[in-house]
């Protein structure tokens, strides 16, 4: 008997950093490619998805601001990048056939539909593969937190937080040979331990809603299709049961 997926409505949170590959700055296209490949499979299992993309890769209000940049302008200018990274990964997904739309939290109508709850969960119960680009439309909160806020919104089952190792560890396990690996903790326990995966406002809204996270490596091909499957890869946040 076949296993069908464990999730069937799931919320993915990229980086912009992501979409990168070896670049510096900016897009590498056949990353794009590949990931948009990885969303269609996914996709194709019936799983309805939507996904948040930070925009990191071209810029960072934080970063704006300690170079002398407003930190209120600064924001804005980073939920601009996550429109671009928005539209390039819709084209991405476009061309392999999978219908797609951008829903942008600060109104950008000639590109980008405005973010409003119901019209997002109406595209994801029509099969579209919903991208929420702009955060949450207001500066001082990360992509993050948008991600924690869109995916109780839309009434995902989980938060799949996409990243550059392959887990939730005691230290940054590339400058850190000794961290050690959690396989399951609670958003507590991250808060606790100032552990950086996602930012403390993100953590703490999923920890309010009882929402998991599922922290896991996007450096192999397959791995968000078989963290909806089931399969115990990355590190699991979630409130143990007897809270």
């Amino acid at each position: 008997m076949e296993r069908g997926p464990r999730f069937q409505r799931v919320l993915l949170k990229l980086s912009g950093e992501a979409l990168m590959g070896s670049r510096q700055f900016g897009l590498d296209p056949d990353v794009i490619a590949g990931l948009a490949d990885e969303v269609r499979e996914v996709h194709g299992l019936g799983i309805q998805i939507a996904l948040v993309i930070g925009g990191g890769n071209i810029y960072r209000g934080l970063a704006g601001a300690t170079a002398g940049v407003d930190r209120v302008t600064g924001d804005h200018m980073g939920m601009l990048a996550t429109v671009i990274n928005s539209l390039a990964v819709q084209d991405a997904l476009e061309k392999l056939g999978v219908h797609t739309r951008v829903l942008s939290a600060i109104e950008i109508r000639q590109v980008a539909e405005p973010y409003i709850r119901r019209r997002a969960i109406r595209h994801l119960e029509k099969g579209r593969v919903v991208i929420i680009a702009a955060g949450t439309g207001n500066p001082y909160f990360t992509t993050d937190s948008a991600a924690a806020l869109r995916a109780m919104e839309v009434k995902a089952e989980v938060l799949l937080k996409a990243t550059q190792v392959e887990g939730i560890y005691t230290n940054d396990p590339r400058k850190d040979p000794k961290a050690k690996k959690f396989e399951t903790i609670t958003h507590r326990d991250v808060l606790k331990k100032g552990l950086g995966v996602m930012d403390a406002t993100a953590i703490s809204l999923c920890m309010d809603n009882r929402l998991p996270i599922s922290v896991f490596y996007l450096g192999v091909r397959g791995n968000i299709t078989r963290v909806v499957m089931g399969d115990r890869i990355g590190t699991i946040v979630e409130e143990s049961p007897c809270r």
